[in-house]
């Protein structure tokens, strides 16, 4: 990291009684658009805490500065999308990071930004931020296995790869994509070219990390990771459900129980529901 863009700067507001306001001020937004960028950094300050978000913010201005300046009055999405490429990977050396693609850092915003280099969901998070901070139109894709982004100029969409310099896909690659990450019979649908909400940008960045950690057993610290994605989304009920399985497998049966019945309160399909119950009714039997 340059002088330029040391992050030494304090800000009292860097903890988690700020992130845990953050998430919840987000949440009550819905699937509007969100200033995504602050959800990613409040998700990040659970697992990465840090009193100097100002540097971060700053960061980010800088980034947002060095746009505007490449791009100047572009309406083309090419030049967008060079611009883009140009600020985040050229003049401040962000990269997908392949060599350690599971390393749990890579899907943490301050670490991210540490680090310069992340997962695809976290580099896109910052082309999303950036390219908004220009009023351009961009969303993050319903895309399997590997996160994309759709930039839209008038008459023009392009979809970007933000792992990989930020290149523009078309459909032949994009079919090859596809084939990689979920078999040789899959073919694209109009769906894949679909946006999803800004909140599931970062659940989709947060899963990573949930997966990750339970794939190491380590369920407890992937159940913090759950907790925090229900304080942007109360609403995403299998969160509840997966809250209420970690925790009584690490023993916290009453909050478990708490867990299950607000899942099952707010799920409506039958099945699900009396299977939930029926382990509510087993969990009681280990209080008495």
């Amino acid at each position: 990291m340059t002088q330029d863009d040391d992050i030494g700067d304090q800000d009292a507001s860097g903890g988690e009684a700020w992130a845990e306001a953050t998430l919840r001020r987000l949440a009550e937004a819905g699937d509007g658009a969100l200033d995504i960028l602050d959800g990613a950094l409040a998700l990040a300050a659970f697992d990465a805490p840090t009193e100097r978000l100002a540097g971060y913010r700053d960061h980010i201005a800088r980034m947002e500065r060095d746009l505007a300046a490449a791009a100047g009055e572009a309406d083309d999405a090419e030049l967008r999308l060079a611009a883009l490429n140009h600020v985040l990977f050229g003049l401040h050396g962000y990269a997908g990071d392949a060599d350690t693609y599971d390393d749990l850092q890579n899907a943490n915003m301050i670490r991210v930004i540490d680090r310069r280099k992340g997962l695809p969901v976290a580099l896109g998070i910052l082309i999303l931020h950036l390219a908004r901070s220009q009023g351009w139109e961009m969303h993050g894709l319903d895309f399997p296995g590997h996160f994309l982004l759709r930039l839209d100029a008038p008459g023009e969409r392009l979809i970007v790869d933000p792992f990989h310099g930020g290149v523009a896909l078309d459909a032949p690659a994009l079919r090859a994509l596809l084939k990689a990450t979920s078999g040789a019979g899959a073919e694209l649908e109009a769906a894949h070219y679909d946006a999803i909400s800004d909140r599931d940008v970062l659940i989709r960045l947060q899963n990573n990390i949930k997966l990750r950690l339970i794939q190491a057993r380590r369920v407890e610290e992937a159940l913090n990771i759950v907790d925090s994605m229900l304080m942007l989304a109360p609403d995403r009920i299998s969160l509840w459900r997966e809250a209420g399985l970690m925790n009584a497998h690490i023993g916290k049966t009453r909050t478990a129980i708490d867990a299950f019945e607000t899942y099952i309160a707010k799920e409506t399909r039958s099945e699900p529901r009396r299977e939930a119950e029926a382990l509510v009714g087993e969990l009681r039997e280990k209080l008495n």
